[in-house]
């Protein structure tokens, strides 16, 4: 049976996220907006015990939640949201990284096209955007710092705290993509400095389609956002549409057990860590962040190893990926390990192997030997 280690694109579902889920789709089945009877009621209680699970997380309020379909939509809703205040107040600069996720990326450029000035701050060979970089492309006119707690590609994790400290005078919004750190990265994440965290729910063991925007208030004020969509008052009129109950009711327990688990997931997963890396090192592979990327995630280049020959090669041994999923289908080179200063064939070759805290023997002498073939 192929194994399955790709799961910075998703991860299964928890058991008993699952079967919450099916509970509130086949059993408490009631739209969280119907106030007459009692389906409507436990919906909305299912709804708020979500938001209190997920807030928990980063120690934020339950009413700084705002339920989105994914952190996509919620990278969009902050930044695109955020637009129409920053021109007003003529602060329509940007500051962001180069390594960015796509969902980050694309609506930056975006603002650019319609007037606003952009800075694409460059990582370092291991993949970590430097704090004193960042703070250095701030100018006058700045309004918007973006930057992601954790790499999609390559799992390096991003100085967001000190980030944010150094912001902690100034009245920039910051917003961080925690599509990857949610739920596993913690300490950092619950810097009050931090404006806008867009999350996702089918990163941490939970569905798929459901994820949220916490926008944190400062100075008892919420961040000045305007929808991308109409057609109804939920979500404080910020995100409309009926309420995915079963869906948010599993994207809060998957972020309570997250934090009930992070130690033993962390001990767990950085002992498979320790095991891949010494089955790639005896093929001489190049692992990029080695010593900066999460621990359920390394992202090698082996001498001579094409990733699309590889990933046929270990058709049915193990499911992995030669980037994110998002591009996938895109034969395009990695625009991250691009920025990172990889050379071509490094780029070539580049595999994203990704795992998780359950349980099961992950064959890397069998991965590995699959590999050498290809040398």
């Amino acid at each position: 049976m192929t194994i399955y280690l790709d799961n910075n694109a998703t991860t299964p579902m928890e058991t008993d996220v699952r079967e919450l889920v099916s509970h509130y789709m086949n059993q408490e089945f009631g739209n969280a907006g119907s106030r007459t009877h009692e389906y409507g009621l436990i919906a909305k209680k299912a709804v708020e015990t979500a938001r209190r699970q997920i807030a928990g997380v980063v120690e934020a309020s339950p009413d700084e939640v705002i339920f989105t379909s994914g952190a996509t939509e919620s990278n969009n809703l902050a930044i695109l949201g955020l637009a129409e205040h920053l021109k007003e107040i003529g602060k329509d600069h940007i500051v962001t990284s180069s390594i960015e996720h796509k969902a980050v990326l694309e609506p930056i450029e975006h603002l650019e096209k319609q007037g606003f000035a952009v800075t694409y701050v460059q990582p370092s060979r291991n993949g970590s955007v430097a704090v004193e970089d960042m703070l250095d492309a701030l100018r006058e006119d700045t309004g918007l710092v973006s930057i992601m707690a954790v790499n999609n590609e390559t799992g390096v994790i991003q100085p967001v705290s000190e980030i944010a400290e150094a912001l902690s005078d100034t009245d920039l919004f910051l917003h961080v993509d925690a599509a990857q750190g949610f739920g596993k990265l913690l300490t950092p994440l619950v810097e009050p400095r931090i404006d806008l965290i867009s999350v996702s729910g089918h990163k941490i063991y939970g569905p798929k389609g459901v994820g949220a925007l916490i926008a944190r208030r400062r100075d008892y004020k919420s961040p000045p956002i305007q929808p991308l969509m109409f057609g109804g008052g939920q979500e404080k009129g910020l995100r409309p549409g009926t309420l995915p109950v079963p869906l948010i009711a599993g994207l809060g327990l998957a972020a309570e057990i997250a934090v009930k688990k992070n130690k033993e997931w962390w001990i767990q997963c950085q002992t498979v860590k320790k095991q891949a890396i010494e089955a790639f090192d005896e093929l001489g592979s190049l692992v990029h962040g080695r010593d900066e990327a999460m621990p359920n995630v390394i992202n090698i280049s082996i001498p001579g190893v094409d990733s699309e020959a590889a990933m046929v090669a270990l058709k049915g041994i193990a499911a992995i990926s030669n980037g994110s999923a998002c591009t996938s289908s895109s034969y395009t080179p990695s625009h991250v390990l691009t920025a990172m200063g990889l050379s071509e064939d490094e780029i070539a070759g580049a595999l994203r192997i990704s795992w998780n805290h359950m349980k099961g023997k992950i064959p890397w002498s069998q991965i590995s030997d699959a590999l050498r073939i290809l040398m």
